[in-house]
């Protein structure tokens, strides 16, 4: 690790020059840098205009040597190619102000080096300029015969998304460079914006490796120190290289259809999730790692993206409960609602399984894993990792067929099962302490009101009443206690269901003022409020109140197994 973890640091200048180039394989993500990125690039130059002896970082690049002079560029992609338009720019401007008519010979001839040093020479033969830099698949066309020749494309609008940001960015700095007045005649400075801010001034760490694991190895490293890299694009070039080139259209069209489905920001937790059916334990940091050491070949490959395929509507369906699949098995719905509503995504390697080899019994272990992350999770707020460990378990017992129904599944989880002995307790502390968990507090209370787990919760048009106020009178502190006003005002004894007129009519009110209203509520849950405390509220009554509702809680998120 200490040999790959040797980076240099070098400028622009030394990046770009001696003959290097540098190609973005084709696999790679499209250009996506926008006006907010180029103008933080453009904040940066312009401060170190004035600060010739400033330095200033640029982060790191991982690049993989392919010969003394060529690179592919595993992460710094974006950079590249917006500074590569950044001097495409510069080459512009001093082109316009020779044809001008302004020092033409001189600004001709240092657009010329400027070309030559930091894009590319012209090529003898064809009489086009080359390029240092090739892009993608998707955006080196675009690149090569538009922004490197400085000719305008007929119809911006018509180029793929990642073509116009191209021509955008290149158009955002050529405008800048036109209209600074201190540049206004002068060519000396304006080439110097290039050939001495941004080649000696910007600094990068360059880190080469070997081979793409290698920069897994440093990608992994990296992440650790707190840098944002992500190993989706490591990933998929590792599969196109697996394939035959006569294949490559096929597995781009399945590629393209998952990521669709999956989406790039889930990519990652989604094969995660994938591979801990199979390998318990497998961590983010571990993925790219696994997948190689499973996947050797072009048939490995394409069994990779069948399985992948089938998983990610599945997986997309886990994270919406309207989503087509819950259309035929309707009696699944509910327990995706409530997973979604407990924000419980662990048990996702065991629905997985489940869904694959215990399909008839799959809605009861929904069911069952939706209770015990209530219980673990949502009362006792207890640790992920034990949680998603079990289930991990449970997921591969399942694929191993070692697992052959929801009672086995049940035996499977009980260590994680937390009992009533040791979840009423914890329900008797339960407090709603964010806005955020409205919708949480809002399904629980409908729960208590009906006795069972009502999962027609979001359509009940009770609203949540706080008994005593978020925000009491001064009046209050003559029956309850001042100095627990702010912890005891989220707890759930203190909640109650009100219909939407009568909670605003009662808003701040002493309680007193607010028992005519509780008694009359169509809400049970709420008339017992009266009958809790048919005079005053105290922390004793909130106390009492929220003791019963533990007790009735524990009989409502119940195992049918335990």
């Amino acid at each position: 690790m200490s040999d790959l973890l040797s980076p240099s640091r070098v400028n622009y200048l030394d990046l770009i020059g001696n003959g290097k180039r540098y190609r973005v394989p084709p696999y790679q993500r499209d250009y996506s840098w926008t006006q907010d990125h180029w103008q933080d690039l453009w904040c940066d130059i312009d401060d170190l205009r004035s600060k010739p002896d400033d330095k200033h970082y640029l982060g790191a690049m991982v690049i993989e040597g392919k010969s003394d002079r060529d690179f592919e560029v595993i992460d710094g992609q974006q950079r590249l190619a917006t500074l590569s338009l950044f001097a495409l720019a510069v080459i512009a401007r001093l082109q316009a102000m020779a044809e001008e008519g302004i020092d033409p010979d001189k600004n001709a001839e240092r657009a010329l080096e400027l070309r030559n040093r930091y894009i590319g020479e012209k090529d003898p033969a064809s009489l086009t300029q080359s390029s240092r830099l090739s892009l993608n698949e998707i955006d080196d066309a675009f690149y090569q015969d538009y922004l490197v020749q400085l000719q305008s494309p007929e119809n911006v609008r018509k180029l793929p998304k990642s073509n116009q940001l191209l021509w955008k960015c290149f158009q955002f700095y050529k405008e800048i460079l036109e209209r600074i007045e201190v540049l206004q005649g002068d060519g000396q400075a304006v080439a110097e914006l290039l050939s001495e801010t941004v080649a000696r001034q910007l600094l990068f760490i360059v880190i080469e490796v070997d081979d793409q694991l290698s920069a897994f190895i440093v990608f992994e490293t990296l992440n650790a120190r707190g840098m944002d890299l992500t190993t989706m694009d490591l990933l998929k070039n590792y599969l196109f290289s697996k394939v035959h080139r006569a294949d490559r259209d096929s597995l781009r069209r399945r590629w393209k259809r998952l990521i669709g489905v999956v989406g790039q920001d889930r990519f990652t937790k989604f094969l995660r999730y994938h591979m801990l059916c199979e390998e318990v334990g497998v961590r983010e940091r571990q993925l790219f790692k696994s997948v190689r050491e499973r996947v050797r070949d072009h048939k490995d490959v394409f069994a990779l993206m069948g399985t992948l395929t089938k998983r990610a509507e599945l997986f997309d369906a886990f994270m919406d409960p309207n989503h087509e699949y819950w259309v035929e098995e309707y009696k699944a719905k509910p327990y995706i609602h409530e997973l979604k509503l407990f924000r419980s995504q662990q048990p996702i390697p065991l629905l997985f399984t489940a869904w694959e080899h215990l399909r008839e019994d799959f809605v009861r272990i929904l069911e069952l894993v939706s209770v015990i992350s209530f219980r673990h999770t949502v009362v006792c707020g207890l640790t992920a990792n034990v949680l998603e460990s079990a289930y991990q378990k449970a997921a591969k017992a399942v694929a191993d067929g070692e697992i052959a129904d929801v009672r086995a599944v049940s035996e499977k989880l009980r260590s994680v099962y937390v009992p009533d002995e040791k979840m009423q307790p914890n329900f008797e502390l339960l407090s709603m302490k964010y806005k955020s968990q409205k919708k949480l507090f809002k399904y629980i209370l409908v729960c208590l009101e009906n006795g069972k787990r009502d999962l027609q919760w979001a359509t009940d048009p009770g609203t949540i009443e706080h008994i005593l106020p978020e925000s009491p009178e001064e009046a209050w502190g003559e029956t309850y206690d001042e100095e627990r006003w702010e912890d005891d005002a989220g707890k759930l004894g203190n909640l109650t269901l009100l219909e939407v007129d009568d909670n605003r009519k009662l808003s701040n009110k002493l309680y007193a003022e607010k028992l005519a209203t509780y008694k009359d509520s169509q809400y049970r849950v709420t008339r017992q409020v009266a009958e809790v405390a048919p005079e005053e509220w105290t922390p004793a009554f909130l106390e009492k109140r929220q003791k019963a509702l533990a007790k009735r809680a524990a009989a409502i998120w119940r195992s049918n197994f335990a």
